[in-house]
């Protein structure tokens, strides 16, 4: 998976599906309740601050309202930008309030989630947030029915296959996120999530070792060497090593191998756990010093010093165990994640850009 590099100068942000769903139900329970056509909803989200959505259709009858409207992610590079987020109110005779899936919103089919297996993807917050709305509403319009909540996206299915849903048992569409309301641009907040939530997937079904890698390419040639392990075993880490080493520490795991490219494992070597161009650079002396001290020779150690990508540093030295400055680099990065898991097995494998692997046991 690559990272989009974050644009310079002030970035906007945008709100959740979470949010938008939340619009949704209130402005169709009010459509349904008032029969009349709502354009425009103001919501509360979770911090307090009012924000008014716009309605991109509302329909309603004696039976249902239906109100959907555009997610406005910001500047952030969302999946779901600009995708028509829906939200179809009916009432019961329960007086509870239900959420039903609707299409192009994921169903849960593996446990380790917050939510139940059988239930629609729609997270803890946005549920509350739906919730406390409606339940206001109802003391509002003195309405002593239940009520139906059928969050629907429009393509969601589509949008789906560009996330890591399937991964972790969510299938069929998307997930209805937000712990803010808010989308921040460029915020690790959703990717370190994506992490947690993929490693309680992995132990609720019964994993004691999982292999993590920085993306697509990597776990694509990791799973061709751990055709043992089911999918839920693979966790993509992206950047935020630390986070996700944070979080193997926390639970049960015995086992972990992690996959790493040369470029990621030269800042990794130096101590940095967020390996993000924008957080982190590779530190040449570094690279040089730990060289020099495999035994190489000044001739045979300057031209790291002239190296434009970390990558290269395959064309100063072979790419084998055997080689002492793979052996280094390697034990360096092994010695970095240790001591975030210390009661864990762990396995570093290096990987350079021609695909090729070296570490394996």
């Amino acid at each position: 998976m690559s990272l989009i590099p974050i644009p310079k100068g002030p970035l906007r942000h945008g709100y959740t599906t979470g949010a938008c769903a939340t619009a949704c139900a209130k402005a169709a329970f009010i459509s349904l309740l008032e029969q009349k056509e709502i354009t425009e909803i103001e919501i509360t989200l979770p911090l307090g601050e009012k924000v008014v959505f716009k309605m991109k259709s509302s329909i309603f009858n004696s039976d249902y309202g239906t109100c959907t409207t555009i997610k406005d992610a910001g500047d952030d590079p969302d999946v779901t930008h600009g995708a028509t987020i829906g939200c179809t109110i009916s009432l019961n005779e329960t007086k509870e309030i239900h959420f039903l899936q609707g299409k192009g919103v994921g169903v849960v089919t593996l446990p380790g989630l917050a939510i139940a297996v059988g239930e629609p993807a729609i997270n803890p917050i946005p549920r509350k947030m739906i919730t406390d709305t409606l339940n206001f509403l109802k003391h509002k319009f003195q309405c002593n029915k239940g009520v139906n909540v059928e969050v629907f996206v429009e393509k969601g299915e589509e949008i789906a296959l560009k996330t890591l849903n399937s991964r972790i048992g969510i299938l069929n569409g998307i997930s209805i996120l937000g712990t803010t309301g808010i989308v921040k641009a460029f915020s690790s907040s959703a990717y370190i999530a994506s992490i947690t939530q993929g490693i309680d997937v992995a132990i609720a079904n019964g994993c004691t070792e999982i292999v993590i890698n920085s993306g697509g390419r990597s776990e694509k040639l990791l799973k061709n060497q751990f055709l043992n392990l089911p999918d839920f075993a693979f966790i993509q880490y992206g950047n935020w090593i630390g986070d996700t080493l944070t979080k193997i520490n926390s639970v049960s795991l015995k086992k972990v191998t992690i996959g790493i490219m040369i470029g990621k494992a030269a800042k990794l070597a130096q101590g940095e756990l967020n390996t993000h161009s924008g957080k982190s650079t590779w530190d040449k002396e570094f690279i040089y010093q730990m060289a020099k001290n495999c035994g190489y020779t000044d001739k045979q150690c300057t031209p790291i010093l002239e190296l434009n990508m970390a990558r290269r540093l395959t064309e100063i030295f072979n790419f084998t165990l055997e080689e002492p400055f793979f052996y280094s680099l390697r034990q360096h990065c092994y010695n970095v994640c240790k001591q975030y898991i210390p009661n864990v097995e762990l396995n570093i494998l290096l990987i350079d850009a021609n695909d090729q692997m070296i570490g394996i046991n």
